[in-house]
């Protein structure tokens, strides 16, 4: 029986390096990243600022492409030229973003911005169909029927991350990507959030990709962890042995930081 070792990865990097600039003057952002998703699974990707988080993870949602390597989805090299790979890799895959604030447009009702992705991607038979849908990705987040008329501006900062949440579920997604999702949220409101994305993750089955400078976040969310440093992997594993019993000095370093972890 294949277990998730042998399996194909759902989503993947296999030797990806990516370089900027020419002539002479390159910077290497990546240098020969490997890292597998598999299904079901929720993956942390956690590193200090200029470590490589960024540029890793436009890779993972198809926004760029390597100087060298390969990312690929179910098996299958992503490669703008494959429309059909492309047009389930963009239903299947979604973000949330950082700051609400700038992500959602404040001149959209919260309904025109849940259906954006429906719409986008034509989902759904017509209008009515994809205003249900709105009103049932608004339920699992917390949010009553009544939100799909107001604005954004009319929300809190948690509130928002909520709406930004329904639009990334409203395709029915198979892999979540989290790009610091609950740092630019007060502290007060960031443990309800990842309890929120904690609980959809086990109710839909959903695949998790959490991007973050925060160990505890990734520590509380992420049953594997990979650290970079420099941009390349220095060390990935199972969480708890990753946070609990590191090999890496720079891992224990940033471990260093976060005392309830360490």
């Amino acid at each position: 029986m294949t277990d998730e070792t042998t399996s194909v990865p759902l989503l993947a990097l296999h030797g990806v390096s990516r370089e900027f600039g020419g002539r002479g003057r390159t910077t290497t952002a990546l240098d020969g990243v490997d890292i597998a998703v598999h299904e079901g699974r929720s993956v942390g990707i956690v590193g200090e600022s200029g470590a490589g988080k960024s540029t890793l993870l436009r890779l993972l949602l198809g926004l760029d492409t390597p100087t060298s390597g390969q990312v690929s989805y179910r098996g299958q090299t992503l490669d703008r030229r494959d429309r059909a790979l492309l047009k389930r890799f963009r239903r299947e895959v979604q973000v949330v973003l950082q700051d609400p604030r700038s992500s959602l447009d404040p001149r959209m009702t919260v309904a025109q911005i849940v259906a954006e992705p429906l719409q986008s991607l034509r989902i759904g038979a017509d209008q009515r169909e994809r205003s249900a849908r709105v009103d049932e990705v608004l339920g699992w987040v917390g949010l009553d029927a009544d939100a799909r008329r107001k604005y954004p501006a009319q929300f809190s900062g948690g509130q928002r991350q909520r709406i930004a949440i329904a639009r990334a579920l409203a395709p029915s997604p198979k892999v979540l990507v989290g790009d610091e999702p609950v740092s630019a949220l007060d502290v007060s409101v960031r443990q309800q959030i990842m309890e929120l994305l904690a609980r959809l993750r086990t109710e839909l089955g959903l695949t998790l990709v959490l991007v973050s400078h925060d160990v505890a976040i990734v520590g509380q969310l992420c049953e594997e962890t990979v650290v970079l440093r420099g941009g390349r992997v220095e060390e990935a594993g199972e969480t708890r042995q990753v946070l609990t019993r590191p090999t890496s000095p720079y891992t224990r370093a940033l471990l260093d930081a976060v005392p309830t972890l360490a």
